[in-house]
């Protein structure tokens, strides 16, 4: 396959490496970097290969099985119990984690054009989100996947450009590749990891490579676009690791997105801020309307509701996730508490989804000869098994906001 035919094979990968790279995945890159410089680059190697092996099954299943994820769920169980559990356990944890989340990726997004602009991201939130409204009602899947191809190139570049330009050590970044955890980088590698290897992106895959593919004969392209694209993902994230390293001394303690925005307003001229600013509203937009979708297709398809970008149920649900960004980035809402509880949800969710990923992939009635290959299945096991331990230490990590979310 040459160069042309590769790139024509971009689409769905690009929303899923939009989906992960938000604002969220931006604040902790520039934390990380900020904090330990080049150490923690070796997360990302790891982050990127564990959501290459899940979103592959992913889309492979939605492939050659024509069902997304959530109908697959629904419909492995013959036990009402089972299934109207997981049906719940998906419609919840999916529903109120992109509702949460949206509200960031708006404010998210927000800030970098207040950045560029001047003006005031209440203002400029309900505008994203009424962009992001009018594309996704289109009902246009070509229309929208090339948006988001567009946006990850945009968002591609600006990080790249400022790596480039702040002249990260080599030698230390080669170093950064073998891992270590340095005292107290714990929670940042699951804070890492936890915003690469989004549960809601298994959805959002199986069903998208629906839109754009028709059969097995398809699945090679389907699998450079994915691969492709994570990695593409995880450049853009290690770009944003390797400027924070450059411009702060190692040991510096940031909070958000905003220090590392005053670091780089010197650099270049100050056209290295405008290149952050850009990436990160392309980050914040490209998570905007990557959510809603994501928790329309996991809703639709676990309720056993149609998944087309035009039916009344669908919008219906994207629309209320996009809602709740809308208004509470509007308010200036700090919505900490309430994502603070969908994290809970999705890292608890995560390890349910694997498991049942690769129990589904080994289903020879449902996917044939297209089953999990012994590699294909340990690799799976091994992420299943980080990712549970992830899903305990965010739990264990928020209990305390957990508790004081409970009425008295």
């Amino acid at each position: 396959m040459g160069v042309i035919d590769r790139l024509k094979a971009i689409g769905p990968g690009a929303l899923v490496a939009a989906a992960f790279v938000g604002p969220g995945t931006v604040t902790t890159a520039s934390v990380i970097g900020a904090e330990y410089a080049y150490l923690l680059v070796w997360t990302i190697a790891f982050s990127i290969l564990a959501t290459i092996v899940l979103q592959e099954m992913s889309a492979r299943l939605g492939l050659i099985t024509r069902e997304g994820l959530g109908e697959a769920l629904r419909n492995e169980f013959s036990n009402p119990i089972a299934k109207w559990g997981s049906v719940l356990l998906v419609v919840g944890a999916i529903g109120v984690g992109t509702a949460a989340f949206q509200t960031g990726n708006i404010v998210g997004g927000a800030a970098g054009l207040a950045t560029i602009t001047g003006i005031s991201e209440n203002i400029w939130g309900p505008l994203i989100g009424l962009v992001a409204g009018v594309l996704l009602w289109s009902g246009n899947y070509k229309l929208i996947e090339r948006v988001f191809i567009g946006l990850v190139v945009i968002m591609g570049l600006a990080f790249v450009v400022n790596a480039i330009v702040v002249q990260p050590d080599v030698t230390a970044f080669s170093l950064g590749l073998v891992p270590t955890i340095p005292e107290g980088s714990a929670y940042l590698i699951v804070g890492l990891v936890g915003t690469t290897v989004v549960g809601y992106n298994l959805f959002l895959h199986a069903s998208t490579v629906q839109e754009r593919w028709d059969d097995a004969d398809d699945l090679t392209e389907c699998r450079i676009d994915t691969v492709g694209m994570i990695v593409v993902g995880g450049l853009i994230t290690t770009a944003i690791v390797v400027t924070a390293a450059a411009v702060f001394p190692e040991g510096t303690s940031i909070e958000d997105v905003g220090a590392m925005a005053d670091q780089l307003e010197p650099v270049l001229g100050g056209y290295a801020l405008t290149f952050f600013a850009i990436g990160l509203f392309a980050a914040g937009f490209t998570s905007a309307m990557s959510a809603p979708l994501a928790g329309a297709y996991a809703t639709a398809g676990a309720l056993g509701w149609e998944r087309d970008l035009t039916s009344t149920k669908f919008r219906a649900i994207w629309v209320t996730i996009l809602g709740v960004g809308v208004v509470f980035s509007g308010l200036g809402y700090d919505p900490v508490e309430v994502i603070v509880l969908a994290q809970v949800f999705n890292g608890l969710l995560l390890p349910i989804l694997a498991v049942f990923l690769i129990y589904a992939m080994n289903n020879d009635d449902l996917l044939g000869e297209y089953t999990n290959t012994t590699l294909q299945n340990v690799l799976g096991g091994i992420v299943t098994i980080v990712v549970v331990v992830i899903g305990l230490q965010t739990l264990l990590d928020n209990l305390d906001a957990l508790i004081a979310l409970l009425p008295v």
